[in-house]
């Protein structure tokens, strides 16, 4: 089985599912916003949370799409850094768990968390997070041995932000001979860092998934014409359009894959699993639209649930779906 290492902020979800948005006025969080918080405003926020009851859960973007390549069977690493806390235990306990094999480096500052609020009536979310010591990653952390032994490295968006240690991260990669990914993650990152995603995308990167958001501010275009430009610039695009599903070029190839059926009760991870779905296959050696149908067929068992983790029940209807999919397509 191919392997895969990710990279990027080692963030816990502390997720709190709130009667109204009374707690978000009181902290200045507009309904469905992301907010980067300071530390004292971070640890106020935990600490309400403390007190009404909340669900701890390892996230970030990477670390999600890595636990599902780990939740099915790929040998898989992680690179990140924690704070020398509670917090920073749990998530280096998670990835134990998952089998991941993980580097996770401490930091001087507090772990970093991402308290998720979910609101009625139609289970909004709201961001506050505080990066803390997942900001502190830097160039000088990342050591070559870290990327050999890999088929894969998968990188999230948000650390386009951090362009140094991004752009160290893909020459290591690229020496190493990975194949690379990148999930483009905000449309406001996208935006912000333009050029350089640009020059990264197109000297660097062989797969680019990107929600519709993100894929238009990229490109200036819309979700069907930019999946064609971001095509041009890589070997395959990925833009996904959330109830309508996904579209997927590769050279002259084109797919558009439906979503999965889905009771969704919560968004959060849909496009991190989806990843983590679609790499599985391709590194099966799936055709590309059944890479986009496993993709969906784990995107649409996260959104059941509350938070970024698939439960075993679902877990296991889904892989019980995606081996009758790959059965049929050996």
């Amino acid at each position: 089985m191919k392997s895969i290492l990710g990279i990027g902020n080692a963030l816990t979800d502390i997720l709190a599912v709130l009667p109204d948005d009374s707690l978000l006025r009181e902290f200045h969080l507009p309904v469905g916003s992301m907010q980067h918080v300071d530390k004292e405003t971070g640890n106020k926020i935990w600490q309400v949370l403390k007190t009404i009851g909340a669900q701890y859960v390892a996230g970030g973007a990477a670390g999600n799409t890595i636990t599902g390549t780990a939740v099915f069977g790929m040998p898989s690493g992680f690179i990140g850094k924690v704070g020398n806390d509670e917090i920073g235990a749990l998530y280096r306990s998670d990835q134990e768990r998952n089998g991941i094999k993980s580097n996770l480096l401490i930091g001087k500052e507090d772990s970093g968390r991402a308290s998720v609020f979910i609101t009625p009536p139609n289970a909004e979310r709201t961001f506050a997070t505080y990066l803390g010591a997942a900001l502190e990653l830097c160039p000088e952390d990342l050591k070559p041995e870290y990327f050999q032994g890999y088929d894969y490295f998968f990188i999230e968006g948000y650390l386009v932000q951090n362009q140094q240690l991004l752009r160290q991260a893909v020459k290591l990669a690229k020496d190493a001979g990975c194949y690379i990914a990148i999930d483009m993650a905000s449309y406001n990152v996208v935006e912000s860092n333009d050029t350089f995603l640009h020059d990264i995308v197109e000297q660097y990167v062989d797969i680019v998934f990107a929600n519709e958001t993100e894929a238009e501010t990229f490109t200036r275009h819309c979700p069907r014409e930019a999946v064609e430009i971001i095509a041009g610039m890589c070997d395959i695009a990925v833009v996904k359009i959330g109830a309508k599903g996904s579209y997927i070029k590769s050279g002259e190839e084109f797919h558009h894959v439906e979503a999965c059926p889905a009771d969704v009760r919560d968004a959060t991870g849909a496009g991190d699993l989806y990843a983590a779905g679609f790499l599985y296959a391709h590194a099966l050696g799936m055709p590309l639209d059944v890479c986009g149908k496993v993709g969906s067929i784990t995107a649409g068992k996260v959104v059941e649930v509350i938070g970024p983790k698939i439960d075993i029940p679902r877990w296991k209807a889904a892989k019980k779906d995606i081996r009758t999919l790959i059965a049929e397509n050996i």
